[in-house]
């Protein structure tokens, strides 16, 4: 097992695209991180450098104490796991799995003791003789996940595994990927777009926006206190509502203003912005669906109307457009009951001080 050293690692095509932009992280022995992004974001660009698909342009990356930079992918400890299989149509599944360890030289008994352990903690012991066209998607991903097992190689690489899935199976695959990673006890780098799958399977996640890191932290780090607009928005579905504000600021104090409503901050707050000599100005506040309420008589409030209910079981989730922004509410079933709500109806809605962040209206970093 080994930790994996990214150091002022950067990537350049033809001289003028910029696809990975200064990468500097240090990934664990034995921790799963997750890097995640929109497409075109430098992801699965970082991910191939690890692997040695793609050579650097700048920068450094260590493979526990080796500098693995001019070194091709097989002298790199690495097994990788792609999003399309990758899997040799002619071979069955047995021999994709060994096929490496018969390139290695190994024994007969050991690849087949390897294999068969591999199969059996993946529950496809009764596929081994059969060949990938004869294999379901959730299938063949197994397959092409117990390949890079059998390797047993220091850092297991793996680029959108299940996107190819559908959502069940993509939601099952995804539990048992938790379950393996729990007893290979090795490091993982993950890539995703999906930002599900890397809050519920990495330790770390690394957000990725136009080749630049925007945030890395734990899920509950990046979920809680996002680094900026940009890590707000792509973190949390649905997406964190966006409201234009103004941020005014007395001798020693701020008050909020947004939609019309006046909001003190607590203490923590204004002591953060004061520390950091924030003064008067546009900010954009962020404040995600489900700490967004119905006003109580009396209460301040932002005046809106609903245009759409989303219904998904247990929640409902409300599009109100008004006097600001559209804002998306999460509601239950029994509040959507109570209220008689549906498309056309007022709904006044209002949200308390704990619930806001506070971004620059220009550059988007967090306040």
């Amino acid at each position: 097992m080994a930790e994996v050293r990214l150091k002022n690692v950067r990537k350049v095509y033809d001289n003028t695209v910029v696809a990975v932009q200064d990468f500097n992280m240090t990934i664990r022995d034995q921790e799963f991180v997750v890097l995640v992004g929109p497409s075109g974001c430098g992801k699965s660009t970082t991910l191939r450098m690890i692997a040695g698909l793609e050579e650097i342009t700048g920068g450094e990356i260590y493979i526990g104490d080796t500098l693995v930079n001019d070194l091709p992918p097989k002298d790199r400890d690495i097994a990788m796991v792609f999003q399309n299989y990758a899997l040799y149509p002619h071979m069955t599944v047995y021999e994709n799995m060994a096929f490496s360890l018969k390139l290695r030289g190994e024994k007969k008994l050991v690849i087949d003791a390897k294999v068969k352990e591999a199969a059996e903690l993946l529950g496809i012991s009764d596929l081994l003789k059969r060949k990938p066209k004869a294999l379901s998607g959730g299938q063949r991903q197994r397959v092409a996940i117990g390949r890079a097992i059998v390797r047993n190689p220091q850092v297991f690489l793996m680029d959108e595994p299940l996107s190819n899935l559908d959502a069940k199976l993509r939601n099952q695959m995804r539990g048992e990927l938790i379950r393996l990673r729990q007893r290979l006890n090795t490091t993982f780098v993950y890539v995703t777009h999906d930002q599900t799958e890397a809050m519920t399977l990495g330790d770390r996640i690394v957000v990725m926006k136009d080749g630049f890191v925007q945030q890395i932290g734990t899920p509950k780090e990046v979920f809680e206190t996002p680094a900026n607009a940009f890590v707000a928005g792509f973190i949390g579905t649905p997406q964190m509502n966006f409201f234009s504000g103004k941020l005014l600021r007395g001798s020693n104090a701020y008050v909020l203003e947004v939609g019309g409503m006046c909001i003190p901050l607590n203490a923590d707050t204004q002591q953060r912005l004061l520390e950091k000599d924030v003064p008067a100005s546009l900010v954009t506040v962020g404040v995600r669906p489900e700490f967004i309420r119905h006003a109580a008589p009396g209460e301040q409030f932002i005046p809106g109307t609903i245009e759409m209910c989303e219904i998904l079981g247990s929640v409902i989730y409300l599009h109100v457009s008004g006097a600001v922004e559209e804002a998306v509410i999460s509601i239950s079933v029994d509040e959507a009951n109570a209220g008689d709500l549906h498309n056309g109806t007022p709904f006044n809605f209002t949200f308390a001080e704990s619930a806001i962040h506070i971004f620059d209206a220009e550059t988007g970093g967090r306040l």
